[in-house]
């Protein structure tokens, strides 16, 4: 006699009941038949890029005359990104380059390109300069996340600190955590200390031709203390992770503040007890910086930008011994490359030693000395008259008056001195 509990342990599992067809058995994923799936991975690829579009409409991004990236977004290079492309539609000339540019012991009022702002009377000059950016980054910075800027004028900014030593150059073989490697070439050429797995570099890679993935990023930046938000929200099992993602966050952070926070006492290198130095200089021939500085020329010249180069100025007060021959080596050398490829430069002589916080970054006074020093410069035009009235240096009052001229040529000028 056949029970209804015998016709029960009948069915094994992963059998259907009697009576019902046989089918292999499976998860409980949804089946996309070819036509379903194409559909989809056309919905995930217009996600893709629509939702960092749209987040430009959403997060509030309102900058100041004098803005700079805020220094906790210095590895943010999505929104370094929307920086280029927000001061492309209304600045002509750019001021690019490391902490110097950017102005690490100064406000925002008082970084090089304000005071070059001041001299010419309007808001001609942009700062594009990110704290602790060398050549060998600032060269990936401008191939895959300053596009936008593309027939301007262009101020770049060489700091030799980046050439100092061996270390600093990034020649050593033993692995140190150096800034901005994300920026740097991940397999080829080789960075002798730069160990990163193949996994984490082609993650690099993509993130920088994918333009999803590089918001993605700014996103764990301005909201979940730069972490994957499954990962915070381990850290915060309470916390609402809906509510991490704050649409205002980067308009919000202070873009007066640096390493250091808010407050920029003008305090002179020897004031802070700083000694002179004998620098181990890397030779200009074997620098990996000097060569990607020259490639970061090359990439702004082949978008139709005109650039003008300033090198330093460094602190040449604070070297002694053979470091302060191989430094002039170095200067000469530079000079060399740029003359022969019809770059206007300017190498200028170090400042006042009470204008230095370091080795290479000036104070407030520094700066306005040094915007006044271009400005003088012949192989610096520019298209206004200039008045030059309140002198940092104890030097006469000049106005030049310059007209409108490409970069790169002499412009026809005369001096007045008062």
């Amino acid at each position: 006699m056949t029970n209804k509990n015998t016709e029960i342990s009948t069915n094994s599992p992963g059998h259907p009941p009697a009576g019902l067809p046989d089918v292999p058995f499976s998860s409980n994923g949804i089946r996309l038949s070819p036509r379903e799936a194409i559909v989809a991975v056309i919905i995930v690829v217009v996600l893709f890029v629509l939702i960092p579009k749209c987040w430009c409409l959403l997060e509030k991004f309102e900058p100041s005359a004098d803005y700079r990236v805020p220094y906790d977004l210095s590895s943010d290079y999505w929104f370094y990104e929307r920086c280029c492309r927000w001061a492309a539609d209304r600045y002509e000339t750019f001021v690019i380059g490391d902490s110097v540019v950017w102005g690490h012991y100064v406000p925002p009022d008082n970084t090089l390109s304000q005071h070059l702002n001041r001299i010419v009377g309007s808001n001609e000059f942009a700062n594009l300069g990110v704290d602790g950016i060398h050549p060998v980054a600032l060269a990936g910075l401008i191939k895959y996340y300053s596009r936008s800027i593309s027939g301007k004028n262009v101020i770049l900014c060489f700091n030799p600190l980046w050439m100092t030593s061996r270390k600093h150059d990034l020649q050593t073989e033993k692995e140190f955590h150096f800034n901005h490697p994300r920026l740097t070439p991940q397999f080829i050429p080789k960075i002798p200390c730069y160990k990163d797995t193949s996994s984490q570099k082609i993650g690099i890679i993509l993130e920088r031709n994918v333009h999803f993935l590089s918001w993605a990023s700014h996103l764990q930046q301005i909201s979940y203390d730069n972490l994957p938000p499954s990962l915070w929200s381990i850290e915060h099992p309470y916390g609402n992770i809906f509510h991490g993602a704050g649409i205002e966050t980067s308009a919000d952070l202070d873009t007066t503040a640096s390493e250091s926070g808010t407050d920029f006492p003008q305090t002179s290198w020897q004031d802070r007890g700083l000694g002179s130095q004998d620098f181990p200089w890397v030779e200009l021939e074997t620098s990996l910086q000097w060569r990607f500085f020259c490639e970061a020329v090359e990439t702004l010249q082949k978008r139709n930008n005109t650039v003008f180069v300033i090198v330093g100025p460094f602190n040449e007060h604070m070297m002694k011994g053979d470091s302060i021959k191989a430094y002039e080596e170095i200067k000469k050398g530079i000079g060399t490359w740029l003359k022969n490829n019809n770059i206007p430069y300017y190498l200028p002589d170090s400042l006042p030693a009470e204008y230095y916080a370091d080795a290479s970054h000036p104070l407030s006074k520094g700066y306005a000395l040094l915007a006044e020093q271009l400005c003088r410069e012949e192989s610096f035009p520019l298209s206004r008259t200039i008045h030059l009235e309140d002198s940092v240096a104890a030097t006469p009052t000049i106005i030049r008056c310059l007209e409108k001229t490409a970069w790169g040529k002499t412009p026809p000028y005369k001096t007045i001195f008062r």
